[in-house]
Order: C-alpha cells, then structure tokens, then sequence
C-alpha cells in the first residue's frame, strides 16, 4: 500500500525498529536486495492485493 516503515509501525504499534528488522529478515530470507525486488515478488507470489485502497 506503499506506507512508509513509521506509518507501518504507527498502525501495528511496534517500533520503527522493529519494522525494519522484519523487512531486512525478510529480504535476506527471499535472496532480494531492494524494496523494488521484494514488492516484486509479493506481486508475483500473489501477496498483494492489487485492489487495495491506500
């Protein structure tokens, strides 16, 4: 939904750092090296719901 890492951990009520951390985890997981690379393959992998109002 294109949320920054501040709003993402406003909304879920963990730390900024807490967000990063998992999206670095994630990325590392994944064998992908960009924010680009990973929302690529959410898209491709059908985890993004296309639709979605931001």
């Amino acid at each position: 939904m294109g949320r920054s890492n501040k709003e993402i951990a406003e909304r879920l009520g963990v730390s900024l750092k807490t967000v990063d951390n998992h999206r670095t985890n994630l990325m590392r997981k994944l064998d992908v090296h960009s924010v680009a690379e990973l929302l690529s393959y959410a898209l491709r992998e059908g985890l993004l719901d296309t639709a979605a109002q931001v």
